[in-house]
Order: structure tokens, then sequence, then C-alpha cells
């Protein structure tokens, strides 16, 4: 049950000795090198800390963190960057982010500075049904002790229905739950997630209220 991290840095040989040392230390480390393929990785998976450079391709780390915090993404985030200025600090912590380290990093540093983040952040809240057991604040479901990959949304409306466990879950609460309120909610798409969370924990786990929402059985 490694903790997950993205690292967005566009210094090949930087990123490389950060993935390298991470690696080491038991955590599992995704790299990119613009925002663009970051916002991707995080829309597919997710992670428990975010290591973001800020003079990257396609937008700034600042806007990337920015636009994330706008989908009520809360994954710690750490700024790593040769930006110094008082300004540029305060732009970063106020786009959301938890910690800030200037370039050149120490890497033993780095390490301290994100099981700080992990020991504020990670709980060890775990519901078990059957043979699967559910984090509810990394998000993450497990079958014994292997994990079982799902995209986000899947994962945000898993937690949902546990915290309800037994009793129906209204589709207005689930739309409240996934969907932002400047977002187009589709009903659509919660079917898709319905039904890959079905495929996984089997067709009796949760059931259709019809016409009201669902209820998770297990």
């Amino acid at each position: 049950m490694s903790y997950k991290i993205l690292l967005l840095e566009d210094d090949v040989l930087f990123a490389e000795t950060i993935e390298d040392f991470l690696d080491e230390e038991g955590f599992e480390v995704d790299v990119v090198s613009d925002a663009k393929a970051a916002l991707e990785k995080c829309y597919h998976k997710k992670y428990d800390i975010y290591l973001l450079d800020v003079k990257v391709p396609y937008m700034s780390g600042f806007d990337l963190l920015k636009e994330l915090r706008d989908t009520n993404d809360t994954t710690p985030a750490i700024f790593i960057t040769s930006m110094r200025n008082k300004e540029d600090l305060s732009q970063g912590f106020n786009t959301g982010c938890d910690d800030y380290l200037k370039k050149p990093i120490d890497l033993d540093e780095l390490l301290l500075r994100i099981k700080a983040l992990l020991r504020r952040t990670v709980g060890e809240e775990y519901i078990r049904f059957g043979e699967f057991s559910f984090d509810m604040n990394r998000k993450r479901l497990y079958r014994g002790k292997e994990e079982i990959e799902l995209n986000p949304k899947d994962l945000e409306l898993l937690a949902l229905l546990l915290k309800n466990r037994g009793k129906t879950v209204t589709k207005e609460m689930i739309y409240n739950t996934l969907w932002n309120p400047d977002e187009i909610i589709s009903e659509g798409a919660l079917r898709v997630y319905i039904n890959n969370l079905k495929k996984v924990l089997g067709k009796e786990t949760i059931s259709n209220i019809r016409s009201v929402g669902y209820r998770f059985e297990a």
C-alpha cells in the first residue's frame, strides 16, 4: 500500500534524481514534464502528494494547482522551484499549496516534508466489506493487499455510498459530491461510474432505487 506521488518537473535529469530517491524510499512516483500531462494523470488516478515545478510548459504550476483546487482536489501539494521572491511564495500558497521548497533542494529535507504532510493528511479509517477494504481518507480500494485501480470519480462515489451504507443516496447528493456548481451534470456519466463499481464489487452490492438514487448493500 505504497503512497502515490505525482512529480511535475521538466528538467529530465532532476526529475530522474527525485524519482529514483523516492522510489528507494518506497513511494510510487509518476513523472510528467508539462501541466497538460499532469492534468491528464490527475483525472485518471488518485495521488497522495503533488510535487510541482512552477515554470513548466502549457501553464504554470501555480495555474495548474489552482485548476485542481477549483475542482475540489485537496491532495497535498509541494512546490519545488527556483523562484525566490516573497511575491512568488505568496502566490504559491494562495493557489493552495501546502509547502514550498527552493532549488537546489536537499533530498532528505524533501522526504521529511513529504512525511510530515502525510502524517497531517492521511488517516487510517478503513471500511471493510467482503474481500474488500476501503481507505476513506486516501480514497483507495483494496482486495486483500492488492489495490484496485479506479478513476477518481468512481472512488468519490464509492466513498459517498459507504458513508451512507444501507441508506439510499439520492442522485442530488451524488451530483453535489461529484460535480462542481459550474460543471454540467451528466446522468449518463453517473451510470458509467455505478457500472464501474459493480464490475469490481459485484452487481448485488449496489441497488438502483428507481428515480431516486442508489444504496450500497454489502
